[in-house]
């Protein structure tokens, strides 16, 4: 069964299975605020193992890269067009904020489009 694009950023958004779109691929609960997110060994739904091999997630460090650039530069931009006299030790702060702010974010996200990306 071919995915269409639009199913496959339906299953990216909602952290579903990339093969039956129905299993979570995060436990739903977090320990504290500050834990990391914990992912399911297989999809509860078609047994899909999630980690394929030793390392096999290290290619979704650089699309948490790519994201965590992206927002900081959507920072950038809101902050320049909203505040014309901002200081750049303000707009450091500001940037760096979005970064640390969406990094728990990024990190589930990038996970999910990495499995997308290469799914068998």
């Amino acid at each position: 069964m071919k995915t269409t694009t639009k199913k496959r950023v339906q299953m990216i958004l909602h952290e579903k299975c990339p093969i039956c779109a129905e299993g979570a691929v995060f436990e739903k609960e977090k320990k504290h605020f500050f834990s990391i997110p914990q992912m399911k060994e297989e999809c509860s739904n078609c047994g899909y193992h999630f980690e394929r091999e030793p390392g096999y997630f290290i290619g979704a460090m650089y699309i948490s890269y790519g994201l965590g650039v992206l927002e900081g530069l959507t920072a950038f931009l809101l902050s320049k067009f909203f505040v014309s006299e901002i200081s750049h030790v303000l707009l450091f702060v500001i940037i760096i904020s979005a970064i640390l702010l969406s990094s728990y974010w990024n990190f589930r996200k990038a996970r999910v489009i990495w499995l997308n990306i290469f799914p068998q």
